[in-house]
């Protein structure tokens, strides 16, 4: 039997790209003008996907800087700042002349009221428990923060004694009110943070991701500290007055003249440098809270405000020595600092373990019920007077000096409203199973978004008293920033992608063209024993070669031209290496123009099948 001769699709690749090489100049012009849409569409991925590997590369990075932290007590902050931002939507249209009031002023202190109260108590025993072995697992490190402020005094100073922990510099200013406010709507970053005393993270790793060492080494023992500059070796004035390393008085006085209009009699403070020798040879005193109250004819007075009191108990307190010096890691896009001291948690542990042991502390806890400081019951909200006065503390007061006297009652009226755990934490007793914050440190973008996941299925299974509320506003940020990058880069390709398929139509064009031109070698072929599909072939082959030429020839442009875009964003911006095509991105595109182009050279490769040998034959 005879078999019926045909041809492969080889023969037909074969007999298509001589034809082309025949026309090297055409061939090459329509598969430039067929590329010009890939490499549009391949340029736009190349900047989409470079902007989407460094908003990666930032979330990565600031998964550091700001974790999901779960502060003892959470408001709806969204609801907040909508509400601040007039964002709110409106409840309904008026359409008549008459002038409305609007809530915002309830609105700001609806939100504020409704914050909600974590029990972070349970949560903490649920992570370190058997149940919580996957958040241990997820998270790069989990950080536990108590409503602890260390007493740190620098007494040698041009200013005399100089408080800086609390930090004492906004007070002598008569700011501190004021930044009490700002914090109530700003987050605790360092951008609002005014204090200059502040903790190493707990965690080697985060720490070593977090900073580097620059001088000395880290600190390890409880009376070792560690000074932060920045990646440029600087350290704010702020920070500089704030340790006492500038002179304090100086500032208020220059404060205080420009409150009065008097700028032009504003000293200029000489900022210097400083020696690595001058940092490592800086010393502090760490005060017990305990220490500020003393004992007076058997009534507790807060003496802080007394310079002779305070003077002698620094001078008897522990030294503090800074040992190293460090800077945030390079690899880590970290929020702006001002700069300070970082202490680790050996300081934390010294602090609370010699609190326990003060008479003030072991009083309070010996009598539960009795506030402390003013010698009666918890809650009973009474102001000092005469009146309610026994007549034990009646003799006692009459014995104090009228200094003591004045300080008793700034101590007691302070505290009528106190309760057992609010004097504890005054005094700085800590509790170490109920912490004030958790932090939770993911070390990606996906790990992050898996303890939220983790968040709500524990909050499936507690009851409502132990339900779990956090804001995570740089989540939300950059999410929504991925999310309008890919807006941008949809469209735009949806645009290009005009061009493409008309450069497809343009193709199939170009191949009627090829099989007008080709009328006689189809005849001869059909003449020979080639069938209608085969000639179909033939033509399918030539769109397919020159979709793969074009496919190609625009991958090979763009990845030149992502070269001199990428220098000129990193000339702009700084970011390097913004233009960066995908490889399955790339074999995407080629094979997208392969079945456009094949698409497009069917109708022709139709009409040559169609024609009648003889007739073709005939033709010149």
């Amino acid at each position: 039997v005879l078999k019926r001769p045909g041809m492969s699709f080889k023969m037909a690749c074969s007999l298509s790209l001589n034809n082309l090489m025949t026309k090297k100049a055409r061939t090459f012009l329509t598969s430039f003008a067929g590329s010009i849409g890939i490499i549009g569409i391949a340029l736009i991925m190349s900047l989409s996907h470079g902007m989407q590997s460094y908003i990666d590369q930032m979330e990565n990075d600031t998964m550091a800087s700001y974790p999901i932290e779960i502060q003892a007590n959470s408001s709806d902050m969204s609801t907040l700042m909508t509400t601040m931002m007039g964002m709110k939507k409106k409840t309904e249209e008026h359409t008549d002349s008459k002038i409305y009031s609007r809530p915002y002023v309830e609105d700001v202190l609806e939100s504020l009221s409704s914050s909600k109260k974590n029990n972070l108590s349970a949560f903490k025993s649920y992570i370190e428990s058997s149940k919580g072995k996957e958040f241990r697992k997820t998270a790069k490190a989990i950080e536990y923060d108590y409503n602890l402020n260390l007493q740190v005094y620098n007494e040698n100073t041009d200013s005399g004694l100089v408080q800086v922990s609390p930090n004492g510099l906004l007070d002598k200013l008569g700011m501190s009110d004021m930044m009490s406010i700002q914090s109530q709507f700003m987050d605790s970053s360092a951008m609002t943070n005014d204090q200059v005393w502040l903790s190493l993270p707990e965690s080697k790793k985060l720490r070593d991701d977090e900073y580097q060492l620059v001088e000395g080494k880290w600190p390890t023992n409880y009376n070792e500290v560690a000074l932060e500059v920045d990646e440029n070796n600087e350290i704010t004035d702020y920070a500089l007055y704030s340790l006492g390393l500038l002179d304090q008085d100086e500032l208020v006085k220059n404060y205080q003249k420009i409150l009065n209009g008097e700028t032009d009699k504003i000293s200029k403070t000489n900022l210097e440098s400083y020696s690595v020798d001058d940092i490592l040879n800086l010393k502090f005193r760490l005060v017990l809270n305990s220490d500020l109250y003393q004992k007076v004819n058997g009534l507790w007075i807060n003496q802080s405000e007394n310079e002779l009191y305070m003077k002698d108990v620094v001078s008897k307190s522990p030294e503090i020595k800074v040992v190293g010096i460090i800077k945030p890691s390079e690899s880590t896009v970290s929020q702006p600092t001002m700069g300070g001291v970082y202490y680790t948690k050996a300081m934390e542990e010294y602090v609370t373990s010699k609190t326990e042991n003060a008479q003030i502390v072991k009083e309070q806890k010996t009598n539960p019920n009795i506030n402390i400081f003013t010698q009666t019951e918890f809650a009973s909200g009474q102001k000092m007077s005469m009146s309610n006065l026994t007549n034990e503390q009646m003799m006692q007061l009459s014995s104090m000096s009228q200094e003591e006297l004045m300080n008793y009652m700034n101590t007691y009226n302070e505290n009528i409203n106190a309760t057992y755990d609010s004097n504890l934490t005054k005094l700085g007793v800590v509790d170490y199973s109920n912490p004030t914050k958790i932090s939770l440190y993911a070390s990606s973008f996906d790990g992050k978004e898996k303890l939220g996941d983790l968040i709500t299925s524990y909050n499936k299974k507690q009851t409502k008293s132990n339900v779990i509320t956090y804001n995570d506003f740089i989540g939300t940020m950059l999410s929504s920033v991925t999310s309008v990058v890919n807006i941008i880069s949809y469209v735009l390709i949806a645009f290009v992608s005009v061009s493409l398929i008309v450069s497809s139509i343009m193709i199939g064009i170009i191949t009627y063209i090829s099989v007008l031109e080709r009328t006689k070698e189809i005849g001869i072929l059909r003449s020979i024993g080639a069938s209608k599909k085969d000639i179909t072939r033939v033509f399918n082959a030539e769109t397919f070669i020159i979709g793969l030429i074009s496919g190609v020839l625009g991958i090979l442009i763009t990845l030149v031209l992502n070269v001199p875009i990428s220098v000129v964003v990193e000339n702009m911006t700084g970011v390097s290496h913004i233009a960066k095509l995908p490889v399955n991105g790339a074999v995407f595109l080629i094979f997208i123009d392969l079945v456009l182009t094949i698409l497009a050279g069917l109708i022709p490769s139709k009409i040559a099948s169609k024609k009648d040998p003889v007739e073709a034959l005939r033709s010149e």
